[in-house]
């Protein structure tokens, strides 16, 4: 995907997306005000990881915080999770990420180095 999609006005979108989603709901769409910020929310974050991707920076903390819109943008509509349900989740979230994270960097120093130095 190519930066052209986005242009040079990412916040342009999100004001589009934002508008829609206002449009939507004074011609019928069921939404509250607290849902429409939810749906604006997870508008961000989703345009947070679409950056990062395209910037190859980051990307591992732009998916915890899409991850974390995504389910406030579900206790909105309502789910119905324990504060303690969702904070298993989203540190299994987190930890998956982490793991895959950890297989997109490299160390400054190399593995032999760092075991002399031990």
């Amino acid at each position: 995907m190519s930066t052209r999609f986005l242009g040079r006005e990412p916040a342009a979108w999100l004001s589009l997306i934002a508008v829609a989603v206002k449009l939507l709901a004074a011609f019928g769409l069921d939404v509250s005000a607290e849902q429409q910020a939810s749906i604006n929310a997870v508008a961000a974050a989703g345009m947070g990881v679409l950056i990062a991707l395209l910037a190859s920076d980051g990307l591992g903390a732009a998916l915890i915080g899409f991850a974390q819109s995504a389910l406030a943008l579900a206790l909105g509509f309502g789910l119905d999770w324990s504060a303690d349900k969702q904070a298993v989740v989203m540190a299994a979230v987190t930890v998956v990420i982490g793991m895959w994270d950890r297989t997109q960097v490299t160390a400054p120093v190399p593995a032999a180095v760092a075991r002399q130095d031990a």
